[in-house]
């Protein structure tokens, strides 16, 4: 997850519409892949690894190196780890979400990650979609680009990963969005995600749950692009 939207948010990430509905999308694509072992790289606060340890993975392998150090811990009384770089855990579900954007080399990165993972494990990938959409809020989260479905399938592959699903969310709020990212393209870097009272957050996280059966086909557009992958 990006830091820098971490910081931004604070205590209130877990809470805001935003990553509630990535939470939704995750579940959906998990719905019939078999997990108990997470390893969550770039995984900042662990959002997502948290998530699933309370819906039945075991245990959990949180990788990012902006951790001070590497620590023990546990959540929902099942381990979970901080690690800063990937070891080796015999990973059954890899979670590489909105990182690859970061990185100069996204194919080395899902190798690397790999290495930390069990033959034959899943990897859920998520990035920002479509590169015209590319604005003052990717520079202010310093991304390297955006993507669209094509380009990320070509990536995975090339990583030497096998796509199980590839899909596009947030395409209900993808017009207005696209109008003001158009409009910031050449503006001060700034992010557009901003705290919201609790109602507003219900509201958006409600709409997003209603897009949910469109998500499970959506090969046309959204504000993310999800990845379901396989290692040989």
């Amino acid at each position: 997850m990006d830091v820098k939207e971490e910081e931004l948010l604070g205590g209130a990430v877990g809470e805001h519409w935003y990553y509630r509905s990535k939470q939704l999308a995750l579940d959906s694509l998990l719905r019939a892949v078999p997990y108990t072992r997470i390893l969550d790289i770039g995984a900042g606060s662990a959002i997502f690894s948290k998530h699933l340890l309370e819906n039945g993975a075991a245990s959990a392998v949180c990788v990012d190196p902006a951790y001070g150090s590497e620590t023990r811990d546990s959540y929902c009384g099942k381990p979970i780890e901080y690690l800063r770089e990937v070891m080796p855990c015999d990973a059954d579900l890899v979670l590489l979400m909105d990182v690859l954007e970061h990185v100069d080399d996204d194919v080395g990165l899902i190798r690397t990650s790999m290495k930390g993972a069990a033959p034959g494990a899943f990897a859920v990938i998520s990035v920002p979609a479509f590169p015209s959409l590319f604005s003052a809020h990717d520079r202010f989260l310093e991304h390297k680009r955006r993507y669209r479905m094509q380009m990320l399938e070509d990536v995975v592959r090339a990583a030497g990963l096998q796509i199980v699903s590839t899909r596009y969310f947030f395409a209900m709020i993808l017009p207005l969005v696209a109008m003001f990212r158009f409009l910031q393209k050449n503006g001060p870097a700034k992010s557009s995600l901003k705290p919201h009272p609790r109602p507003v957050n219900d509201l958006l996280t409600l709409a997003h749950r209603v897009e949910l059966p469109l998500f499970r086909v959506n090969k046309l557009g959204g504000l993310s692009v999800f990845c379901l992958a396989r290692a040989a």
